[in-house]
């Protein structure tokens, strides 16, 4: 299979900006808030100032704000953390294990 592009994962990455809020699976904690930077159906790339444990699962919720674009809700496993070099935060790469739907 021949791509016409130079990304060389499964999925192509969507470049966003909106709020994502988060917090471990089944926990109690309060939610936290987050920006997403990028998405591709495999996983996510999000801004988050608090620095979060590599393998780590969380529940998140990202409410885009234009109506074109579908809320998600789902648990994701951080697989890189790095701190920014040029802004406060980190930035957390997940990959989506599972999704719900919240429509049922």
């Amino acid at each position: 299979m021949t791509r016409e592009y130079d990304e060389k994962r499964d999925f192509i990455r969507i470049d966003i900006d909106c709020d994502i809020t988060y917090k471990t699976l089944d926990s109690d904690e309060e939610e936290l808030v987050g920006k997403v930077a990028n998405l591709s159906g495999r996983g996510m790339m999000f801004i988050s100032d608090d620095e979060l444990e590599k393998n780590r699962v969380l529940e998140i919720n990202i409410k885009p704000k234009n109506i074109l674009t579908p809320a998600l809700h789902a648990n994701v496993k951080v697989v890189r953390v790095v701190k920014q070099r040029h802004a406060e935060g980190y930035e957390i790469g997940a990959v989506i294990k599972e999704i719900y739907n919240d429509k049922e």
